[in-house]
């Protein structure tokens, strides 16, 4: 098995030192959703949400969870983020908010983190946003879709 990196000698949490790694071009993909009622889908649509602008407000939510991961993550590190994008896509069968945060950077350790982040702030968003009109909203299937960079190599999901 290999060695624990998060671990010093005297098994305590450290953060990995990434001193020594190649700076590298990173990007990392990552979606989610959050299913809903097509009341509420309907009322995102159209603008008619009393707190406002729902996606322009959880996009801006997904970007500043994005920069500020390694302040809520613990064992991440403070990157020099290059770039945050999140689209969402309004589907109807079944009612939902598909999420989707591409993140980039140039550096020495991944955006995995800083991608996942971003798409988990932007749905709690669209949650706090809507949970007057609906409570029992769900968020769903947060997952990393792919990432490239880094001495790991590539990854793309297999779904």
């Amino acid at each position: 098995m290999a060695e624990l990196t998060h671990f010093n000698p005297q098994g305590r949490a450290r953060m990995v030192n990434v001193t020594k790694k190649a700076v590298t071009h990173r990007v990392a993909v990552a979606a989610g959703e959050i299913q809903m009622a097509r009341e509420t889908l309907e009322k995102i649509r159209a603008g008619t949400i009393k707190k406002g602008d729902v996606l322009a407000v959880a996009q801006v939510a997904g970007i500043q969870a994005a920069k500020h991961t390694w302040e809520l993550i613990p064992m991440c590190h403070p990157l020099p983020l290059t770039g945050i994008d999140i689209a969402f896509s309004l589907e109807e069968n079944p009612c939902r908010v598909e999420i989707t945060a591409t993140v980039t950077c140039t550096g020495v350790t991944g955006v995995e983190m800083e991608a996942l982040t971003a798409v988990s702030a932007a749905a709690l968003t669209i949650y706090d946003m809507c949970k007057a009109v609906q409570k029992d909203m769900r968020i769903e299937h947060i997952r990393l879709l792919s990432k490239s960079g880094g001495k790991s190599g590539d990854y793309v999901i297999k779904e």
